[in-house]
């Protein structure tokens, strides 16, 4: 009987990057020994298309109010949005409080350990998944996000950048990672410290990256992106923008606004009036019997 071949040996370029990690990290609040998942998982929601500096402060605020998901689940949601401030995508606060609520009743207010139970909840998808189950119950778990992506893509594949999204990328990390679990954990956040701090966008710090001689991207001659145009998002005069400015109104009032109280808002009277159709659409706003308009009871 011919013996089952040996696995290849993983990556020690994943060694590397948990090492360097040791020295570079930043210290973050959420990556404290003391947290538990729930606190990993508000981090994870509030760091979505957000930078670390605006989610810190409100993070903190949030610990303290709701330390537990049943505290933020008996939260009335207008609360809940105003606490929300200036982060921005504010449905992830409503979806964070209907997970609160979900984990409250489902779990007994415990955040799930299993990546199916954590995608059952409301506003949770593959990676947040992933980085509760990681970060907040130590699993050996391959956490994918645009960083990882982007350094997968230079380190492994020799490309610019990363391009959408693939079914490889699970797969591609997990190979990166090291055998042992504890520093497989490490790495998860190590490789993504790594694509926010040195492997960014734009003009990379190959310099100080700790695997620069391994890179497939530097030793091909770190060729140009040669793909699509990547959209630069902008937020000036978008219904991004209209719709903070109409949220602003109502967090300020703690009673339902008229309407003539939204018009300062914003001078585009059809824009305003289509940005304020979406907040009611997306539950962000109620208008009441009378025809004023408010946060969600």
């Amino acid at each position: 009987m011919t013996a089952a071949a040996a696995p290849p040996p993983r990556e020690p370029a994943g060694e590397t990057i948990v090492d360097w990690y040791a020295s570079a990290a930043r210290d973050l609040p959420w990556r404290t020994p003391d947290v538990d998942a729930w606190a990993v998982l508000v981090s994870e929601v509030m760091l979505q298309q957000t930078p670390v500096a605006r989610v810190e402060p409100v993070w903190r605020t949030w610990m303290v109010r709701w330390p537990h998901p049943a505290d933020l689940a008996a939260t009335p949601p207008a609360e809940v949005i105003r606490a929300w401030g200036k982060l921005g995508y504010p449905r992830r606060a409503l979806r964070l409080r209907e997970a609160a609520v979900a984990i409250t009743e489902r779990h007994g207010g415990i955040v799930p350990d299993d990546v199916a139970a954590l995608e059952a909840l409301p506003g949770v998808g593959t990676y947040t998944a992933r980085a509760v189950a990681c970060f907040g119950y130590g699993q050996r778990q391959p956490v994918v996000d645009t960083n990882v992506r982007r350094v997968v893509a230079r380190l492994v594949h020799g490309c610019a950048e990363a391009g959408n999204a693939r079914a490889s990328d699970l797969t591609d990390i997990e190979a990166l990672a090291p055998e042992d679990e504890q520093r497989a954990v490490r790495f998860s956040v190590a490789v993504m410290e790594l694509g926010a701090l040195v492997c960014v966008a734009g003009t990379p710090r190959c310099a100080v990256c700790p695997v620069r001689d391994v890179c497939a991207w530097r030793l091909a001659g770190s060729p140009a992106y040669d793909g699509p145009p990547r959209r630069v998002q902008k937020f000036a005069g978008t219904d991004r923008q209209v719709r903070g400015r109409l949220l602003d109104v109502l967090r300020s009032a703690h009673e339902p606004v008229p309407p003539a109280a939204l018009e300062d808002a914003w001078e585009d009277a059809a824009q305003r009036s289509r940005c304020l159709d979406s907040l009611l659409t997306d539950a962000l706003v109620e208008q009441t019997e009378d025809g004023l308009f408010r946060l969600p009871t």
